[in-house]
């Protein structure tokens, strides 16, 4: 009994002095296999949670607790981002716990830029020779008032 008295109490002191804690027995969160991709390929896809790959890929996230996101972005094309579901499946004694991404794949659609609007050219105001005088071989006359003629 004072030899596990004994290994407990070394234990415990060597565990303050050193970065021992109870943590490292956490298993890392798993790993989940998220396939991307995009009309039209090539699309720079990121997550929310880091990692990156140009379409179609399949990229390895850590599974979070809660959902996440990836952003479709390519030049010339408005960028699309796509809301992305975890569901954990607890499993039970007949089977393993699962981990499943909704929707699978993760698929966007992007679509053209506008173009950006055409400049347009300030309108210049007539000349007013140009409006008094009628344009040669117009099919309507002046139309100054006619001067009275005296006799």
């Amino acid at each position: 009994m004072r030899r596990v008295i004994a290994i407990a109490v070394i234990g415990a002191s060597l565990a303050g002095c050193s970065s021992f804690s109870l943590d490292s027995f956490k298993s890392a969160p798993p790993m989940v296999k998220v396939a991307l991709e995009s009309e039209p390929p090539g699309a720079d896809a990121t997550t929310s949670l880091g990692p990156a790959c140009k379409t179609p890929c399949s990229i390895d996230v850590p599974a979070p607790d809660a959902g996440f996101s990836v952003t479709f972005a390519s030049p010339k094309f408005q960028p699309v981002t796509v809301p992305v579901q975890v569901i954990r499946n607890p499993g039970d004694f007949g089977s393993p716990p699962t981990t499943i991404v909704e929707p699978s794949p993760v698929f966007a659609e992007l679509k053209p830029a506008a173009p950006p609007p055409k400049a347009r050219k300030p309108m210049r105001p007539k000349s007013s020779k140009a409006a008094a005088a009628p344009a040669a071989g117009s099919a309507f006359p002046n139309q100054t008032p006619a001067q009275p003629t005296t006799r």
